[in-house]
């Protein structure tokens, strides 16, 4: 729930929040992050109905580069999860969260000083 609350009030946080801590808990890598992306999609169109319905669709270029990139990346990470070993899934599941979120701590902490 906590996941979905971040992703929806601050535009991300469901993969890295829920990821983590279903692959902490002892699930499968690859059971985990095609789970997490399913519902991820159910979280997403929630929220787009919901920004659609309050802003519009003012900003069609955006939502239209973000659907075409979900479909090209969609079938690439399902391709890979299915072919690289766990061990590497893993790690390199979490570079891509330690990335990202090291970005987003540096970008608030420039925002805000």
């Amino acid at each position: 729930m906590f996941g979905g609350y971040m992703d929806a009030i601050g535009g991300g946080g469901w993969g890295p929040i829920v990821s983590s801590t279903l692959i902490a808990s002892g699930r499968h890598p690859r059971y985990t992050i095609g789970s997490v992306n399913l519902a991820e999609f159910f979280i997403s169109l929630a929220s787009s109905i919901t920004f659609v319905t309050v802003i519009g669709l003012g900003y069609w270029q955006v939502i239209a580069g973000l659907i075409l990139g979900g479909m090209v990346a969609a079938p690439i990470a399902a391709r890979l999860s299915s072919k690289l070993p766990v061990k590497t899934m893993m790690i390199l599941v979490g570079m891509v969260v330690i990335i990202v979120s090291l970005r987003q701590i540096v970008m608030a902490a420039i925002k805000y000083l």
